[in-house]
């Protein structure tokens, strides 16, 4: 039978999948949230926005005869990754993840790890900080309980506005590097950071530079997701496609 993937995107590890799915001529579409206004263009045929729920994802790949799902969204996608295990076991096809394995600190990081996201809110309760809110922007109104902060924020695409009364946002695009966030967090005199346990190198500088000024991070834990086999590179996904019987590493609860 001939293979139809879906890679649901938007990730740094879904680009260099699908460069390598293109290379090999597998059909394949590419899917992207729509959470960002010009994400990066792909080798392969892209679909943008959600899907409906269970249901319409169901019937997505029901109507594109889709043989594999690959989810290679943010590790933080929880609702995405829990829908498409859903679907994917009504359906009756497989689903691989392709994800980063989670950050560790070392012996000289001053990390505090929080459940989520509320938990992150609560903790950043008392005197006023510096704040490096390395979050994106779909969180932004959670941490407005805790006003009394100076936020700054990094963003892939200006704002229309916050929900954040004193804040800075600065408009870039990863992946960045340990001396450019040195510098970031010195001129913007930080004082604490708070970021999701995402992984991967891309956005690990950020963690790199806390260290090197002697910062503490507020850690946000990944979602509990469920059951699924688990890759970490392109290459273990293409020998699961080959190799159907392949199992990858089952993770999740």
């Amino acid at each position: 039978m001939t293979q139809s993937l879906l890679i649901l995107g938007g990730t740094t590890e879904a680009s260099a999948l699908a460069r390598v799915v293109a290379s090999r001529g597998i059909r394949a579409v590419f899917s992207y949230a729509g959470r960002v206004g010009a994400p990066r263009a792909q080798p392969l045929p892209v679909r943008v926005g959600g899907f409906g729920g269970v249901d319409g994802l169901v019937a997505y790949l029901r109507a594109n005869a889709i043989t594999h799902v690959i989810d290679a969204t943010h590790p933080f996608a929880a609702q995405m990754s829990s829908h498409a295990v859903q679907a994917c076991n009504i359906v009756g096809i497989p689903l691989a993840a392709l994800t980063r394995p989670a950050w560790v600190p070392t012996k000289d990081d001053q990390w505090r790890d929080v459940a989520d996201m509320d938990a992150a809110v609560a903790a950043l309760e008392g005197a006023p900080k510096r704040v490096f809110l390395a979050l994106g922007r779909m969180h932004l109104a959670e941490f407005a309980a805790q006003s009394q902060h100076h936020y700054l924020l990094r963003l892939i695409d200006a704002p229309d506005a916050t929900p954040l009364p004193n804040c800075e946002v600065v408009v870039a695009r990863g992946p960045f590097n340990v001396e450019g966030d040195i510098a970031l967090m010195r001129h913007h005199k930080t004082e604490l950071v708070v970021c999701k346990n995402a992984g991967g190198s891309g956005a690990r500088a950020k963690l790199d530079a806390a260290r090197n000024l002697g910062l503490p991070v507020l850690m946000i834990a990944r979602p509990v997701l469920p059951q699924r086999t688990e890759m970490t590179n392109p290459a273990e996904v293409l020998q699961w496609l080959d190799h159907p019987g392949t199992e990858g590493t089952e993770r999740g609860v």
